[in-house]
């Protein structure tokens, strides 16, 4: 497999993109959306499961990981429209955007301005572990997790599966974590997705069976947000159901990739 060094040879040079699978002869680009909390780090050993000629980009969200001490973005809107800025440079390619929980949002918003900004760049979205934008309800005030306390948002990160357990009791580094989820919560929570036309785009929606936190149906209404071929799959697991079945998903994954890629090229 022609993998280069993460984040080299092709390495776009912004704070919003690393480079986790560069290849030397790449004919599409999967751009990866974390979740509450996650860093573009989560997606770093994907790169073996993709095909030989997908490189692989994980969007770096500020307030994380090597962008910590950077203020993060006060909505979804904001915050999909400055990766749109960055992503809207790179037209080389046909572009696949994946993004699970928050991530999942956050794709689907960056794949509409990009549906206008560069027509026929992003082919595909896949979405995990969330709700289609218009299944989205009004969140109570009082039931909202971004206003609860870090002991809290501690036990919710614990139930979901998504966060290190050493991580999460140690006092420092969870001052270091707690910042970026409860800000991602405010983000998710505060989000209602604007009426627009439907993607052009086909669209995979994939779920953990054992999901409390999200419906089946919820996820399969996905099939409402694109005009184009819709499928959908359910995995075992919880919300991160996607951690242990690694190589399910991202076998899943390059099937979409492989099809993307049979497509043709990105339009110049």
């Amino acid at each position: 497999m022609n993998v280069l060094p993460s984040a080299t040879v092709g390495a776009p040079s912004s704070p919003w993109i690393r480079n986790h699978g560069a290849r030397t002869t790449p004919r599409t680009r999967l751009v990866c959306f974390a979740h509450s909390g996650g860093g573009a780090s989560f997606f770093r050993d994907w790169a073996p499961g993709l095909p030989d000629d997908c490189e692989l980009w994980a969007i770096q969200y500020p307030g994380r990981e090597d962008r910590l001490h950077e203020p993060f973005l006060p909505d979804m809107g904001a915050l999909a429209t400055a990766i749109t800025g960055q992503l809207v440079r790179h037209q080389d390619l046909p572009m696949v955007l994946f993004g699970h929980s928050m991530g999942a949002s956050v794709a689907y918003e960056v794949a509409r301005r990009m549906a206008f900004r560069a027509p026929g760049t992003v082919r595909h979205l896949i979405v995990s572990g969330r709700m289609a934008p218009h299944r989205q309800p009004v969140i109570p005030e009082g039931e909202m997790t971004h206003l609860r306390s870090d002991q809290e948002i501690v036990d919710r990160l614990t139930a979901l599966g998504g966060s290190r357990s050493d991580v999460l009791d140690d006092p420092d580094l969870r001052a270091f974590v707690l910042p970026a989820v409860r800000n991602d919560y405010r983000l998710i929570e505060s989000y209602h997705a604007r009426p627009g036309p439907l993607l052009p785009i086909d669209i995979t929606a994939l779920t953990g069976d054992a999901d409390d936190g999200v419906r089946p149906e919820d996820v399969r209404a996905w099939e409402q947000s694109g005009s184009g071929d819709f499928a959908f799959r359910s995995f075992p697991g919880g919300h991160f159901y996607l951690i242990p079945r690694r190589t399910d998903v991202t076998e899943e994954i390059s099937r979409v990739l492989r099809s993307t890629t049979a497509a043709g090229p990105a339009a110049p």
